[in-house]
């Protein structure tokens, strides 16, 4: 049996999300990796008050968790004037003289902007994620017609997400009649199809109803409810069905609808449509978002629905899979729920762009995407045996390396310097925190070589990775090895800059070494030098000297802090230090004793309360790596409000950010090292579980 290949069917099938209650914290979803619908108990976007996503402005309305969002939907307030990006940025005293940064007005507490002019404001909230359209059931047998239907009102419920199918089944009872409703997502379309049974819609008691909002410049919302003057719709009668066509602004999109034989669907308000059918079949409606005109027919239902199913069922056949059924401990059985909804909820926002940190289901820093984040949405792929679901957002830095070229250049450096929170055009965002971050520099790079690494041993393979991502590689270790400051030490890396651990932002001005990038600028240069005798050209001398002579990070009383300066480590946010060996392989800069006490010293005393979803397979990685599994599989599963694991897999952090995508994919790097090992590590099979489990893997990419 051990020899057996894992039965990936019923590992998959176990974890199943089955849900009896309109559960406020855990709606399903169903997407294709660029598109999402997110919905309710109904199976549709009935009740979305029910499902809030909470403001950080106490003024605010809520969001909702109902989204239908796509990696193309994107919306931009006009201006009250042609503000600038340069014109946000202010110069900071650097170790080579004056640079320039994009800095922010005023300030941000608890979430929300304080003192902000108009300017920042706008750079801030533009563009933004739009929400697409809703779709849910209404009420049409009371006055008013139309009323909302309630989550009170359904009994009976059953909602279960088939993740082997990638598809979501609802049955309840509403007024007597039995409704059932399957919900199916396109693969390659971004159409979501829905199959309806229940006498309610003949007997006039149900109706679908299609809902079109404003965009929103709020921090958490996709969706402005309140001024239907500052957008259009208009409905016009195809031969097969109907398309709804959108004007938001700058904004233009359609979508297209057929349904059943029979159904009738007309205008109920200038942004609302209802779809009725009277006959006693079911009822089939599809819904096909474009920003432009569709390609071909509308497909049935039936096609949306069996082709959505066997690409799930090839997603889950291909790439990594483990089980730890064989093993009583009753850990084991949760980490593989964990894992198992990861992977699909990691994948269903594995688009053309990096994810942002809520995917496509609903937004938080406005839908942007921050790329120091990308590594934790997106490196498990490769890890995971499955490379090109990260190809797909890797492939976007050849767009936005223009962008990053300039930035580099406003500030006198050569290569390119990737920005912090981005839309698609990746254009910085003024804020007193990101454009002064710098781990998110090294990712491209590392995330190449995972990519490299997926390849095996195929040599074609892997020169069209290396060719293909040369030019992101090299420009970004052009930008790495200019920012290094040449001491009489070495190199160093000086301010004004901000480690990944945000705490010490105010003292951005004065801050010097942070643990984990100098040893990410070591590792990642080094990585860039390989990638040139790969492709047979010499290595630029300046790469190679600050790889070698970067400073070591130095211990303070046996440990290693954050910073090398005062506070030297401050105990809230991420315990980012220990990233330099765990997140990266062991390497010449770190001694792994003093990472052990360093370990025990965060374990000990750490404000849990201030952490983030991915700060425990940080801990779990490192402890793994130092030969501690008993402390990695604690980690994964300790009891912290910041590591919670709702029953559809999210990994919630608060009312406005109901979910952490970064958490989701952490945890899926930290299982395939866990699982499949790492170069130098120990001979024995999952070296990062404890001993006397039965850990069985497929299709894992073994860590560096």
């Amino acid at each position: 049996m051990a020899d057996a290949p894992i039965d990936r069917q019923a590992l998959v099938r176990r974890h199943r999300v089955v849900l009896r209650t309109a559960d406020p914290r855990s709606p399903l979803t169903v997407g294709n990796g660029e598109f999402c619908f997110t919905a309710d108990l109904t199976g549709l976007q009935s009740f979305p008050d029910h499902y809030p996503v909470g403001p950080r402005d106490p003024e605010a309305r809520d969001g909702t968790l109902l989204g239908t969002m796509s990696h193309w939907g994107w919306h931009a307030t006009p201006a009250a004037e042609p503000y600038r990006i340069e014109d946000a940025m202010i110069s900071y005293r650097t170790p080579r003289g004056p640079v320039r940064y994009v800095d922010q007005s005023g300030a941000v507490q608890g979430g929300t902007e304080h003192g902000t002019n108009d300017r920042d404001l706008w750079l801030r909230a533009n563009p933004h994620r739009l929400h697409l359209g809703m779709i849910g059931l209404i009420r049409t047998d009371r006055v008013p017609a139309g009323e909302p239907l309630r989550p009170e009102e359904l009994e009976d419920a059953e909602q279960v997400l088939d993740l082997w199918r990638g598809e979501l089944r609802s049955a309840f009872t509403v007024a007597g009649h039995r409704v059932s409703v399957i919900t199916a997502c396109d693969p390659d379309r971004d159409l979501v199809g829905f199959r309806i049974e229940s006498t309610a819609l003949a007997a006039g008691v149900l109706a679908v109803q299609l809902s079109f909002p404003y965009g929103s410049e709020d921090w958490h919302r996709s969706a402005d409810w309140e001024t239907p003057d500052r957008h259009r719709t208009e409905l016009i009668t195809e031969p097969d069905g109907w398309t709804a066509r959108r004007w938001v602004d700058g904004t233009a999109y359609q979508v297209r609808l057929a349904a059943t034989a029979g159904a009738a669907l007309r205008p109920t308000g200038r942004h609302a449509l209802r779809l009725d059918h009277d006959h006693s079949g079911a009822l089939e409606l599809r819904a096909w978002f474009t920003p432009g005109p569709v390609a071909g027919p509308v497909p049935e239902f039936a096609e949306v629905a069996e082709r959505g199913a066997e690409s799930w069922a090839a997603f889950w056949r291909s790439g990594g899979a483990v089980d730890l059924s064989g093993t009583d401990d009753p850990r084991a059985a949760e980490i593989e729920r964990r894992v198992v909804l990861s992977q699909y909820l990691t994948a269903i926002s594995a688009g053309s762009l990096p994810p942002a940190e809520t995917g496509l289901i609903c937004n938080s820093w406005r839908g942007k995407f921050h790329l120091e984040m990308h590594w934790w949405h997106s490196a498990h792929f490769p890890m995971w045996g499955r490379p090109e679901l990260l190809l797909r957002s890797l492939r976007w830095y050849h767009g936005a390396l223009p962008a990053a070229r300039e930035l580099a250049a406003v500030q006198g450096y050569v290569g390119a310097r990737w920005p912090k929170q981005v839309g698609p055009d990746g254009r910085e965002a003024p804020s007193s925190i990101g454009p002064f971050l710098i781990w998110q520099q090294p990712h491209p790079i590392h995330l190449a070589e995972l990519t490299h690494a997926a390849t095996g041993a195929d040599p074609d393979r892997q020169r069209a990775v290396l060719e293909e991502f040369a030019d992101i590689v090299f420009a970004s270790a052009e930008f790495m090895a200019d920012l290094a400051v040449p001491t009489d030490r070495g190199y160093e890396l000086g301010p004004p800059l901000i480690p990944a651990q945000e705490s010490y932002g105010g003292i951005r001005a004065r801050l010097w070494n942070p643990t984990y990038e100098l040893v990410y600028w070591h590792w990642a240069l080094d990585v860039a030098c390989r990638w040139q005798q790969r492709l047979g050209r010499s290595v630029p001398a300046r790469w190679r000297e600050v790889a070698d002579k970067i400073i070591a990070p130095a211990p303070r009383d046996g440990i290693y802090p954050a910073i090398e300066v005062d506070p030297y480590t401050i105990r809230t946010d991420h315990p980012s230090m220990l990233c330099a060996l765990g997140v990266l392989p062991q390497t010449t800069k770190i001694d792994p004793v003093i990472m052990a006490a360093t370990l025990d010293d965060v374990l000990a005393d750490w404000d849990w309360s201030s952490t983030w979803g991915w700060d425990y397979p940080v801990i779990a990685m490192c402890a793994a790596r130092l030969g501690r599994p008993d402390a990695a599989v604690d980690a994964l599963l300790a009891d912290r409000h910041k590591n919670e694991t709702l029953i559809n897999g999210h990994n919630r952090q608060t009312d406005s950010l109901p979910l952490y995508l970064p958490g989701n994919g952490g945890l899926l790097a930290a299982v395939a090292l866990m699982a499949a090992g790492w170069d130098g590590g120990p001979e024995r099979a999952a070296p990062g579980f404890p001993a006397g489990w039965s850990v069985r893997t497929e299709g894992l990419l073994a860590a560096f």
